[in-house]
């Protein structure tokens, strides 16, 4: 399967199956030894890195307002080295935003922490799909998000209401599939709810809530698949 998706455009998704293969990633079995030497030199970099469990894209194509892809559990140390290689990988990564809407209208995004792979970066409150993210051997979205948030903010998105769809950007360095989430709260609370959580957790993943209230807002660190998210939200209604 190739990647057969347009870039650089957001795209209304009405259906989602990207599978995961039991089989081995074909840029992990090439790089065995790569992997490893890498592995090692990030981990003397950041001792706080875990060698978990990912998923790495092997195709993703998009028709018709559908995504299909097919993708394959890898080592996070396969991940890391692919980041360094991903031109000329064969590979993709795929990731989802639960876009976090206040009351007042305003989007809650976070800054990772210090001990992260993207230390001081700013985005939607996201993570890898892992394993445990497929049933039936097919990417549940939603339950990716409600773990993800739930894990760095301490927010419960389960009953939330939803955008009508998801909708997906994709560049090069990736694809995000996104839906926006309303919390029936002001951005202040919300934010400070977040603090409070991060306080109070041992190890937590992020460094702080970041409020973004105008399609002009560029907080410190934003990633850059950041900015035509946020300038659609505040375009475009559902």
């Amino acid at each position: 399967m190739d990647f057969e998706i347009p870039r650089n455009t957001i795209l209304p998704v009405d259906g989602i199956e990207v599978r995961l293969d039991s089989s081995p990633h074909p840029f992990e079995l090439a790089n065995i030894a790569a992997i490893e030497e890498n592995w090692l030199a990030e981990k003397a970099a950041n001792p706080a890195l875990f060698d978990g469990t990912v998923v790495l894209l092997s195709g993703l194509s998009y028709k018709a307002g559908r995504l299909e892809g097919v993708c394959h559990a890898v080592r996070f140390a396969t991940f890391m080295h692919w980041r360094k290689h991903r031109a000329i990988s064969g590979g993709e990564h795929a990731y989802a935003h639960a876009v976090l809407v206040s009351r007042d209208d305003a989007l809650i995004a976070i800054r990772m922490g210090a001990h992260t792979v993207n230390a001081g970066r700013v985005y939607f409150a996201a993570g890898s799909f892992e394993p445990i993210d497929f049933v039936d051997g097919i990417a549940d979205l939603h339950f990716n998000m409600v773990r993800e948030v739930d894990e760095e903010t301490g927010i419960n998105i389960s009953h939330l209401v939803r955008g009508k769809r998801y909708h997906a950007y994709s560049t090069e360095a990736g694809t995000v599939i996104f839906r926006r989430y309303y919390i029936d709260e002001n951005a202040d609370v919300i934010a400070e709810a977040i603090r409070e959580f991060v306080a109070a957790d041992p190890e937590p993943e992020i460094e702080e809530p970041v409020i973004i209230r105008s399609p002009d807002d560029r907080p410190e660190g934003l990633m850059p698949h950041m900015v035509p998210l946020i300038e659609w939200h505040f375009s475009v209604t559902e």
